[in-house]
């Protein structure tokens, strides 16, 4: 019987990767808080800008739970969980935990999901993303 390796997010990469979004919206001028989660949801690491928004704890780790459990980047679910979307209804899912607007993207690893990696608090979500995917690099 052979024992199947997996990838796990570590400490010193999700810090990387925190260090990375928060650079990223430095040169952006936004001010925001980033999470990273590992496979089952559970945060490993966290930072939050000076001055950025009280939400952002929950916001962010929320996004980064959010791409985990779904396989996909929040900006995705969007108009899939407005009214009369598919998925209408999702953030509701999971205790309200979902967060289905963008700054939050998983992270692959050989096919599957070992983590995800969220961003909230500048005033236009495109922003998030960016540094959502500047912090997902690290990881790629």
């Amino acid at each position: 019987m052979t024992m199947e390796f997996m990838r796990v997010v570590t400490l010193a990469e999700a810090g990387s990767m925190c260090a990375a979004a928060l650079a990223a919206a430095g040169r952006r001028g936004v001010r925001v808080s980033v999470g990273v989660v590992d496979a089952g949801g559970n945060l490993v690491a966290f930072q939050r800008m000076d001055g950025a928004e009280i939400a952002g704890p929950e916001l962010a780790v929320g996004k980064a739970y959010t791409a985990v459990a779904n396989s996909c980047a929040t900006h995705e679910l969007t108009e899939a969980a407005a009214p009369g979307g598919g998925l209408y209804g999702l953030q509701a899912a999971s205790g309200g935990r979902y967060v289905v607007f963008g700054g939050g993207v998983p992270l692959w690893w050989e096919g599957r999901v070992v983590g995800g990696v969220g961003v909230t608090g500048a005033p236009d979500a495109a922003d998030d993303v960016a540094c959502a995917e500047a912090a997902a690099a690290v990881w790629e």
